[in-house]
């Protein structure tokens, strides 16, 4: 009699614990950021009509051999940063005037840095299965445009999503059969 309830406790214990057997995932091209807050900390450092463009690397903005950096170029950066013809570029700001002053001589950069993780939650059978599957996704995202002429940053700006949190769930009602039914045009 024992035997059964130590068999039934190990088999319970095993059942619970197939949780850890579920995947993890995770995407980390931060360049060097913990966090969206360390990154918009560093954005904020950059003064423009001031910060030199040698300082933007020790900041975490190095375009030359930075990850995840895009060239803007200027044609883009008037569409982007003027907000319609009839505004007057008087009223812009003053490193937009500069760089429209200086035309193909100002140069744009984005620099888009983020962390993900994915962790499957829920039932390992339902999941192993694939009849249900859930997945947790946390994380960071940031993006900064920094607009350079003449070795000198002549604007600059950020946005991202600061924290990250979802629950992605598929219920899939034939289970491992699923794709077969896909393709069959099952729906």
């Amino acid at each position: 009699m024992a035997y059964r309830i130590v068999i039934a406790v190990s088999v319970s214990l095993a059942i619970c614990a197939c949780t850890s057997f579920l995947p993890r995932g995770a995407t980390d091209n931060g360049g060097g950021f913990a966090s969206f807050e360390a990154a918009r900390a560093a954005a904020d450092r950059i003064v423009p009509l001031k910060t030199r463009l040698d300082e933007l690397g020790p900041l975490g903005f190095d375009f030359a051999v930075g990850q995840n950096v895009t060239l803007v170029s200027y044609p883009e950066i008037v569409v982007r940063l003027t907000p319609h013809p009839g505004v007057p570029i008087s009223q812009l700001d003053p490193g937009i005037q500069r760089c429209i002053d200086i035309q193909t001589a100002c140069k744009g950069y984005t620099f888009r840095f983020e962390r993900e993780d994915r962790v499957r939650e829920g039932n390992f059978w339902l999941d192993f299965l694939n009849a249900v599957r859930t997945t947790r996704v946390t994380g960071w995202r940031f993006e900064a445009l920094i607009v350079v002429g003449a070795d000198t940053v002549l604007f600059r700006n950020y946005a991202g999503q600061a924290r990250i949190e979802r629950v992605d769930k598929q219920t899939n009602p034939l289970g491992p059969l699923q794709p077969a039914g896909e393709r069959l045009g099952i729906q």
